[in-house]
């Protein structure tokens, strides 16, 4: 008996050393506004595990999050790597994740400390059940520079609220409602298992990140508080119209990564029809502002990177080009000539304002 209780120790060591929650900071010559957002996670405390990734910063990022570790050695982790983009740093955090959960934090981004606690209580309740917790979802909120009135993004009406339910349970999703990065926790190990893995050296890979795990997700749990601040104000951002334009090569990889995606889980979106259809939905919307950016950037070369896309879709699966070029924004974004283009920019800029598109 007694040659038991070293590995009983060691067993009640590791399940007390395991955190719950692992966020991951991604960081890339950060250093004017990282601090904010990992000051916002560490009323975490010892339940969380911060993964703050230094992706090449050329700045004093990697120095920030050194000195974090150093304050905060049980809750603070630091990876430096050469620059991979996004999507890298997002893999990275993954690879060293230990907690159960996952989220990813951008470094420019923060959390509301109220909802941040009934989350982490509402994780700990749930960790360990009879079900395990495959994705939790939350609200997030529209941080645009000079705008007071706050865009939330909400599941209220149609997520099924405090309670774990499954896609049986899901009603409509409206238009321009999606479940994006700020929105999620994934169970580590769900992402793991599914093979996950960004594209580096690409942006709007947060995308793919709430894409590709979904069709592995059986248990979902929604949390009506406002959990995660989206940031919006930066000239640099990535989603700058004209930043976008000028990386339209890239938005147009992950576009067709989703459709690759996509068409190889087909059976499996059969099988569930109210997820295929929010993933149709998703990737409809994808293609919508693919589409766009490649009208309003108003350059003959990517009218025809336009065209390629559509063909793109059309080779890989006729039935899902006919769903998505026979749609209302389908046949907004295929209007013939220049005129055709002028509606479709109009057509679209209605629908951004109905639909609340950001």
């Amino acid at each position: 008996m007694t040659d038991l209780i070293p590995a009983l120790e060691k067993k009640h060591e590791r399940k007390r050393i395991m955190k719950l929650l692992s966020i991951t900071v991604p960081c890339y010559n950060s250093e004017s506004y990282m601090k904010n957002c990992v000051e916002s996670l560490l009323k975490g405390g010892e339940d969380v595990e911060i993964i703050i990734v230094d992706d090449g910063s050329k700045d004093s990022t990697a120095q920030i999050a050194d000195e974090y570790v150093k304050e905060y050695p049980t809750i603070v982790k630091a990876v430096h790597k050469e620059n991979g983009g996004h999507g890298s740093a997002v893999n990275a955090g993954i690879d060293n994740a230990t907690g159960l959960f996952f989220k990813v934090v951008d470094s420019d981004d923060w959390v509301k400390e109220s909802a941040y606690m009934k989350i982490l209580e509402t994780l700990r309740e749930l960790a360990g059940g009879e079900k395990s917790l495959d994705m939790l979802i939350s609200n997030f909120v529209y941080e645009k520079e000079g705008v007071k009135r706050k865009k939330i993004m909400r599941y209220h009406r149609t997520l099924p609220e405090n309670k774990l339910f499954t896609w049986n349970d899901v009603k409509h999703f409206k238009k321009g409602q999606y479940i994006l990065m700020h929105s999620v926790i994934f169970r580590t190990k769900l992402l793991k298992e599914c093979n996950l893995r960004l594209p580096e050296h690409t942006f709007y890979v947060d995308n793919i990140f709430v894409f590709e795990p979904l069709p592995y997700v059986r248990n979902m749990y929604y949390l009506d508080v406002n959990f995660y601040r989206y940031y919006i104000g930066r000239e640099d951002q990535s989603v700058n119209e004209s930043v976008m334009i000028s990386r339209i090569d890239q938005q147009i990889l992950v576009n067709k990564l989703m459709i690759d995606f996509y068409v190889a889980h087909k059976q499996i979106l059969v099988g569930n029809r109210k997820m295929g259809k929010y993933m149709f939905n998703y990737l409809e919307i994808i293609t919508t502002i693919s589409s766009i950016l490649l009208i309003r950037s108003g350059t003959e070369e990517n009218l025809e990177k336009k065209k390629e896309l559509w063909k793109y879709i059309k080779n890989s699966d006729r039935l899902l080009h006919f769903r998505l070029r026979n749609g209302i924004m389908g046949n907004a974004m295929n209007l013939h000539g220049k005129v055709g283009r002028d509606i479709s920019v109009a057509s679209y800029k209605i629908c951004q304002k109905f639909f609340n598109f950001n």
